[in-house]
């Protein structure tokens, strides 16, 4: 990585750390390098180290020239007006602060040159004993005045008339208030000890009744502060506590981590016990900090509004002398400027000397710098603007230079900078407010305004990229919620893509927008923290998707659907943050239903279990669109079969027949002949229990037949015999009961003789043993089944353990039958039709190999 491209996620996985900035010279070596070890750095030819340094050092640097502070774990440096200027990596540092990173160069006054480093500070058995607390109490010197004490106990603290500690008295000193600036001074920590300085504002600011000069000064107790005048003056009261840190891995926060030493390391708080004596009712208590950024990013324009008090005393003749300096030249100033340079000799005696020959040349050079003037007046307009704070005018003025010079580089950078600067801040509000869509529609309105700019374009689309990376965490829950199945695996991919097709380009790209837009460090920083999580979520969760899917169709392949509870469960254990499990099983038994419905060739349950099939997760829906198109009923089977079964319910008894019998020909003929079959026997049944009325075994043969019926499929005959049923209900349910009596005797006798196993149903005859087994698994079914059907069909309640007791007889019924079909391969067709007709679990002739 290139010196000054170390991401800030890097830095700020190191936030635990305290750390000092090093300035290393370059361009005078023998200079000795500059340690920093507070958050805030003076550069000037009047502060240390550099008041020391040979004179001819410093003739380039400006008493107030610029300063380097440390804040949210990022340090920055920001330009004071100098003279001169100041450079990071050769690139001018104007009116907002510039970021700067291990192994950037730094120039003041285009002389003095040091390189940055960055080196973490050993640790300190003091440090980690305790943090000494510290409050500023500024009383008013005059009670007459109305004025409220102010209480500071988090640095540093911006005097500004624009704060509300000020602004309050507005309407009842209005002069007074305007005689503060906007940025007048502020009280800063250095050593553990409180500094004030001035900002540069137009009335001063007082230390004991003298003018503070360009350098900060420490303040003492007692001390007396004035801003702007006699009017807001303040006697300065310290007080100092020490709290014991309960454990060592306590930290400061992460606006003291890298380039911020812990001594001036802002408080969030203060403890109780240094709060003073005051009516807190008549103090202000100022406890959350200011931003370095904000006070030492200038704004010319509304330096202009400051009041101007005359009885404050002027600046010092060097003072003026700096300022006039500073004051950007208007556009007619130069163009005159260059005007007077080129016809500098043009008096009367040099124009008789060259005659209108050498007036039209004259004419024409001078029209000639005109015009080369005016060529680069777009791009200095842009920096004009830039310069002086207008940045939504400096996007609009470059947005209509680019249709003019669309090749011009300049003015693309330029127009890419200013539109960062007039629109970010407001995207970065709609992003902290989590109004995702109003954030989205500014993207949208930023790229509208630069289609000829392909510079600019390429900042919107990461930050658009940040955008929606933080939509998507923010979405799903924060960076720790659960990685949602099939619904996340997507985003986080499509995310993690997008940067990984050129990562290093992309965080060259945020590093210049931080570098436009300072506010932008911390989501910046948020957004490679939430990649990095991303990333490790890509290796360790969407892995484990990956494999589950595989495994899933591998096993639905296999015909095994009843090993999957068991990988569900384990994955459940082992990837806690794996959300949709529960989806995964609703489908898997679902699926499974259907399954052992088709391998056991029950028509009718599954037919009802097709129509209510809906998979959520996609390997059950390629499995079950598989399923259908080889092995499950097609539709033109299942609509005959609709007809056929909605003709029989309905009585129409002879339309069903003829519509099982005109079914096509495939891999479900031999169970709708054995449907056609039963139907054809019930209806002879029936027909032979209407011939049997006033006969002696009429009531046996009544209930037999009732046992018989299916309650849905059934249900025309079920309500022809209901009211004969009825009159026999004592006697039904009693037959029912010895139904369940007997599937229990030959249950246990079933379970005593042992199941059967894998060598009996290998065997390559019909053992005795098999047989034997096989007729009591399936005469405890039949009767289990008859007996609940009844209970079922009377709405009487069941006999306590009969529905575990069926169930358990179904349970096996359907493992015996699926262990013989997985032999289809190795058995003969016919003897496995015979051995599957003795397990039972449908009609003795549907028995036949699964499709």
């Amino acid at each position: 990585m290139n010196p000054g491209e170390a991401p800030i996620a890097e830095m700020r996985a190191a936030l635990d750390k305290e750390f000092d900035v090093l300035l290393l010279p370059v361009s005078h070596p023998s200079l000795g390098p500059i340690r920093i070890v507070d958050d805030l750095f003076a550069i000037g030819r009047s502060e240390a180290p550099f008041v020391d340094y040979p004179r001819d050092r410093t003739t380039k640097l400006s008493r107030r020239h610029a300063r380097i502070f440390s804040e949210h774990g990022a340090v920055y440096v920001a330009d004071l007006d100098s003279k001169n200027g100041t450079t990071v990596n050769g690139v001018a540092v104007r009116l907002t602060p510039s970021r700067v990173r291990a192994g950037d160069e730094l120039c003041f006054g285009g002389d003095l040159t040091y390189r940055v480093a960055i080196e973490p500070r050993p640790f300190s058995s003091a440090s980690a004993r305790g943090v000494q607390h510290l409050t500023v109490t500024l009383k008013p010197e005059r009670v007459d005045l109305g004025l409220e004490p102010i209480d500071l106990i988090a640095f540093p603290f911006l005097v500004s008339k624009t704060d509300e500690l000020f602004s309050r008295y507005k309407d009842r000193y209005p002069h007074q208030v305007n005689y503060i600036s906007r940025r007048h001074a502020h009280i800063f920590m250095k050593g553990g000890e409180p500094w004030i300085e001035d900002l540069g504002s137009t009335n001063g600011t007082f230390l004991n009744h003298k003018r503070l000069g360009e350098s900060a000064v420490a303040l003492q107790n007692g001390d007396i502060v004035g801003f702007g005048g006699d009017h807001f003056v303040y006697q300065v009261a310290l007080e100092k506590s020490f709290e014991i840190e309960p454990t060592v891995t306590q930290m400061t926060p992460p606006a003291a981590a890298i380039g911020v030493p812990a001594a001036g390391a802002p408080v969030a708080a203060a403890p109780a016990a240094a709060m003073p004596a005051e009516d807190p009712d008549k103090t202000t208590f100022v406890g959350a900090a200011h931003s370095f950024l904000d006070i030492f990013c200038v704004d010319r324009a509304l330096q202009r509004e400051d009041e101007v008090n005359e009885n404050a005393p002027p600046l010092t003749p060097d003072e003026a002398t700096e300022t006039q300096a500073r004051r950007p030249r208007r556009r007619w100033q130069l163009l005159m400027r260059e005007l007077t340079r080129t016809f500098a000799a043009g008096d009367r005696t040099t124009m008789r000397r060259v005659g209108w020959g050498g007036l039209a040349v004259l004419v024409v050079v001078a029209g000639l710098a005109v015009t080369l003037y005016m060529r680069g007046a777009a791009e200095r307009d842009i920096k004009s603007l830039l310069a002086a704070g207008e940045y939504e005018s400096a996007a609009d003025v470059a947005t209509s230079s680019l249709q003019r010079h669309p090749a011009s580089d300049a003015i693309r950078s330029l127009a890419s900078e200013a539109l960062m600067k007039a629109r970010v801040p407001g995207w970065l509000s709609a992003l902290h407010a989590k109004q995702f869509d109003r954030a989205g529609a500014l993207i949208d309105g930023m790229r509208a305004t630069s289609q000829n700019n392909p510079d600019a374009l390429a900042l919107i689309n990461q930050l658009k990229w940040v955008g929606d990376l933080e939509r998507f965490v923010v979405g799903r829950g924060g960076p720790d919620a659960p990685i949602r199945i099939y619904s996340d695996e997507g985003r986080i991919q499509n995310l993690l893509k997008q940067w990984e097709d050129d990562a290093k380009g992309h965080q060259r790209i945020l590093d210049r927008i931080a570098s436009y837009v300072p506010e932008f460090t911390e989501p910046y920083a948020l957004a490679m923290s939430h990649l990095r999580k991303l990333q490790s979520d890509d290796s360790v969760y969407l892995a484990a998707i990956d494999r589950l899917n595989s495994t899933i169709a591998t096993e639905l392949g296999r015909d095994k659907p009843d090993v999957l509870p068991a990988v569900l469960d384990d994955y459940a254990q082992r990837y806690p943050r794996l959300a949709g499990l529960d989806t995964l099983r609703s489908d898997l038994r679902q699926y499974a239903d259907i399954f052992n419905e088709m391998t056991a060739r029950h028509l009718v349950p599954l037919l009802a279990l097709m129509k209510k099939a809906n998979f959520r997760t996609p390997p059950f829906k390629s499995q079950y669109a598989q399923l259908s198109a080889s092995r499950l009923p097609s539709a033109d089977v299942v609509a005959k079969h609709d007809a056929a079964s909605a003709a029989w319910q309905s009585g129409d008894s002879q339309q069903a027949l003829a519509g099982l019998q005109a079914m096509p020909a495939g891999p479900w003929s031999d169970v709708i002949t054995a449907e056609l079959a039963h139907k054809k026997a019930l209806l002879d049944q029936f027909a032979d229990l209407q011939k049997s009325r006033g006969s002696a075994d009429r009531d046996d043969k009544l209930l037999s037949f009732y046992a018989s019926l299916d309650p849905v499929e059934d249900a025309y005959y079920v309500r022809a015999v209901q009211g004969d049923v009825n009159a026999l209900r004592d006697k039904a349910l009693a037959r029912a009961q010895d139904q369940i009596d007997r599937a229990q005797g030959l249950w246990r006798q079933y379970r005593a003789n042992g199941s059967i196993g894998g060598t009996q149903r290998l065997e390559s005859g019909i053992s005795g043993g098999f047989r034997s087994q096989a007729l009591l698994l399936s005469g405890a079914n039949t009767a289990a089944q008859q007996g609940m059907r009844v209970y079922t069909q009377l709405k009487a309640p069941h006999p306590a353990g009969s529905d575990q007791l069926l169930e358990d007889i179904e349970a096996e019924t359907q493992l015996q039958r699926r262990s013989l079909q997985e032999l289809r391969m190795v058995l003969e067709p016919g003897l496995l039709k015979s051995k599957l007709a003795l397990i039972g679990g449908s009609d003795q002739s549907e028995a036949r190999q699964s499709p």
